[in-house]
């Protein structure tokens, strides 16, 4: 149930995001989501899309530098409170969450939030024990 995540370093100035979604555009990626994050030297973006063999071996033949990560797509209630509930399951089990994000769309009356644990798989089973649901890449690539 866990998901490839490609993160792309870039040098932080004007015009290197563009580059990079540009690229993706003239090969036909829709990204699914992404997340960008930035120091002052460079930035870091993080996308998830549906061929990520396919989409790293892309970037990696313009130059960028390619980083693939597992990460973890997991329902979360769409009310107050939803994201605290899974906040405390992982954390009342010494998880670690390094980041997260949303996705853009909701299933049904729930939102979809991507997390990188510092133990996946332990993170996986905590929270399918719990019966939250862990979203999977075909469900994620269907929608």
């Amino acid at each position: 149930m866990k998901l490839n995540q490609l993160s792309v370093f870039l040098e932080n100035k004007p015009g290197q995001i563009s580059e990079v979604c540009r690229t993706l555009a003239k090969a036909d990626v829709n990204i699914l989501t992404l997340s960008l994050a930035d120091t002052q030297q460079f930035g870091i973006v993080r996308l998830i899309v549906r061929d990520w063999e396919k989409v790293r071996k892309i970037l990696a033949d313009a130059g960028c530098v390619v980083k693939v990560t597992e990460v973890v797509a997991v329902e979360v209630e769409d009310r107050p409170g939803g994201l605290a509930e899974i906040l405390e399951i992982i954390e009342g089990n010494g998880i670690n969450i390094e980041y997260m994000y949303a996705f853009t769309f909701r299933r049904k009356e729930k939102a979809v939030l991507v997390f990188r644990f510092d133990d996946p798989d332990v993170a996986v089973k905590l929270l399918q024990d719990k019966g939250v649901n862990v979203v999977g890449g075909i469900e994620l690539y269907g929608a």
